[in-house]
């Protein structure tokens, strides 16, 4: 890890939501090159999550591990004391957490999935930020991040709570950022594509090869793509970059 990292977040403290695999084990291990404290969060697989910190460790991750359902009242409230106990309070918070999103047609979904949805993609933001806003606004600095998807700019079907929670979670993140900016917390958000990751091992191979050539740059993204826009957005050099969505899926919308 450099010892001057261009992308600078030097005595800060980041928490990644659901950082144990997939996009947000990269977007931590990018946060701590930039210099900050990490605490990676999990919720269920406890040796998945240990062995996955291990790595993050010997890669030269600074930080520590935290177990906690980020949809839960309680349990945050319990995460957050124990991070400021271990490494500080929270300047930076990525919302990267996600539950399985199958693809169905409307009549095959029930309220019970469009709630998991909007307790992922709204409630939990709403709750995280509201427990670490009283440090940021008397320090006067912070970044929130939504990680968003590009299903809401593409509106696919048989996909409908999903792209209806990511679509208020958008306008979440537009609101907040005007509410925080006199406070210089900034809020933005980082939309990937379809990026795969451990939970796609199985998906068919059809499908992903017809994902793969409608990209314009023809090749597939990878979760570092998505880290180090998470991780610009999240700088020092991003203060005055608020209220935005960054898509990352190699031209596969253009705004």
């Amino acid at each position: 890890m450099s010892a001057k990292p261009i992308l600078s977040l030097e005595g800060r403290v980041a928490l990644v939501t659901g950082s144990t695999t997939g996009l947000g084990k990269s977007i931590a291990a990018r946060l701590s090159d930039a210099g900050a404290q990490v605490a990676m969060n999990f919720a269920n697989n406890a040796d998945r999550a240990e062995k996955s910190f291990a790595e993050f460790q010997a890669d030269g991750g600074q930080g520590a591990l935290f177990r906690g359902d980020v949809t839960d009242p309680a349990a945050i409230e319990k995460m957050m004391s124990e991070i400021r106990s271990s490494l500080g309070p929270v300047d930076v918070l990525v919302y990267n957490a996600t539950p399985d999103q199958p693809q169905m047609p409307i009549e095959e979904y029930d309220w019970a999935f469009h709630q998991q949805m909007l307790d992922f993609f709204v409630k939990s933001p709403y709750l995280m930020t509201l427990a670490a806003l009283p440090h940021l606004k008397k320090q006067g600095w912070g970044r929130i991040l939504n990680i968003g998807s590009e299903v809401y700019d593409r509106g696919l079907p048989n996909f409908s709570p999903y792209v209806a929670a990511k679509g208020a979670q958008r306008g979440w993140t537009r609101s907040m950022a005007m509410e925080l900016a006199s406070h210089q917390i900034t809020v933005n958000m980082v939309q990937p594509g379809w990026i795969p990751v451990e939970r796609h091992e199985n998906d068919p191979e059809e499908m992903k090869q017809g994902y793969l050539d409608l990209i314009p740059l023809k090749r597939w993204g990878v979760p570092q793509d998505v880290a180090h826009a998470v991780t610009f957005l999240c700088s020092e050099q991003a203060g005055f970059i608020t209220g935005q969505t960054l898509t990352v899926n190699g031209g596969m919308t253009v705004n």
